[in-house]
């Protein structure tokens, strides 16, 4: 059994058409930040970038 690590970049943000924070998953840090930043326009509006890795397992056969 082998273990391997990936980062993926989470982005949870506030969706002011429908007044619920959503999220979204990336595989780069420059794709999260830049839709982040489409999400914050507003005086209302946030966004946060979360790196979180992700183990992957790859059992032997």
């Amino acid at each position: 059994m082998r273990n391997q690590a990936t980062q993926e970049f989470h982005v949870t943000y506030f969706d002011a058409d429908c007044g619920r924070a959503r999220s979204e998953v990336f595989d780069t840090l420059e794709e999260a930040e830049r839709f982040a930043g489409r999400h914050c326009h507003g005086e209302d509006s946030w966004a946060v970038v979360d790196v979180v890795t992700v183990e992957h397992v790859q059992i032997a056969a």
